[in-house]
């Protein structure tokens, strides 16, 4: 009995999804796809797998029993893909990245020029991930590296299957109108901020959870006036004068227009990492990638977009409430 890697992702991924529709979508194959891929699977196997519940799709014992080996099947098929690819003497592969908005405008073009100087024969294509389920991606197969944030204060959920690579730490400042700004030099605590209105993402999302367990290890819960989740909109908002938000360098790349950074002498920070299947860390390819995207967040392509902040002379204190 001969189980593709192709038709034992689908199972799994029905088994995740629960309807051949998010199925598909997951892994960007038609609904008609996924069904065949499961029949087929069922041919193969001797057994029903799956059984229709109203909209859904429920697994049969058989239909679990398969999917609780698949991912022992498909790691020996992707270590023995390193194996071979580690016999040739020139690195080529095609590998699937997964990116998140700001990442794929900082990272891809510096990262994809040093890739085609060093080593033309590793193609990349790149697919846009929720940036919270970076590591959830790679292990199911559809991507094969996927870039990510991991937060101190409020860690991603840590995957076997998975490895968390970092490749650079971004320090928080703080993002408030231009108009409005201390002067140069100036910093703030946390504390001092507790009577501002704050621009933040939901408190489900790793960032939104991480910059509120910031502000009450201050000793106060941030004033959120505005819930946003995307970056660009909420300094477009903190440019109006509706409230502060937290900032980085990555961050100041999607809009810079109408704020000011005032750093902070808290320190909040946050790591960018690429998440990659554990069993495929071998493959000469996923590592040149990874050190294509390292080189580019710390500015060692050649390129001036690094996020390696400038050498600053040490912040002055100041009063945020000093400016109005």
């Amino acid at each position: 009995m001969e189980l593709g890697g192709t038709h034992l992702r689908a199972l799994v991924e029905l088994s995740r999804c629960g309807t051949m529709t998010a199925a598909a979508a997951a892994l960007g194959y038609t609904t008609g796809a996924i069904s065949q891929q499961i029949a087929q699977l069922e041919r193969t196997a001797g057994a029903e797998l799956i059984r229709r519940a109203g909209r859904r799709v429920e697994l049969t014992d058989a239909g679990l029993t398969l999917v609780d080996h698949a991912g022992r099947i498909l790691r020996a098929q992707a270590e023995a893909a390193a194996a071979l690819e580690r016999t040739r003497t020139e690195i080529s592969a095609r590998l699937r990245l997964g990116v998140f908005g700001t990442a794929a405008a900082a990272f891809l073009p510096p990262a994809l020029r040093w890739l085609g100087e060093h080593h033309r024969g590793v193609r990349v294509a790149s697919h846009e991930v929720d940036v919270d389920q970076a590591q959830s991606e790679v292990a199911a197969g559809r991507v094969d590296l996927a870039l990510g944030l991991d937060y101190p204060d409020a860690p991603l959920a840590r995957d076997d299957s998975a490895e968390l690579v970092r490749l650079h730490s971004e320090r928080f400042s703080l993002a408030v109108p231009a108009a409005r700004a201390p002067s140069a030099g100036t910093s703030w605590r946390l504390a001092e901020l507790a009577e501002r209105d704050w621009i933040l993402p939901a408190p489900g999302s790793y960032y939104g959870r991480a910059v509120r367990t910031a502000c009450r290890r201050a000793g106060f819960e941030p004033r959120v006036a505005h819930e946003v989740t995307d970056t660009a909109t909420s300094l477009a908002m903190v440019g109006a004068g509706l409230g502060v938000a937290p900032l980085t360098a990555l961050m100041l790349r999607l809009r810079s227009e109408g704020i000011a950074p005032v750093p902070l002498d808290d320190l909040v920070e946050r790591h960018v990492v690429v998440a990659v299947r554990a069993a495929s860390r071998g493959r000469p390819s996923v590592e040149v990638l990874i050190e294509a995207l390292r080189r580019a967040a710390t500015g060692e392509t050649g390129d001036h977009g690094s996020l390696a902040p400038p050498r600053e002379e040490r912040p002055r204190r100041g009063s945020p409430t000093m400016e109005g």
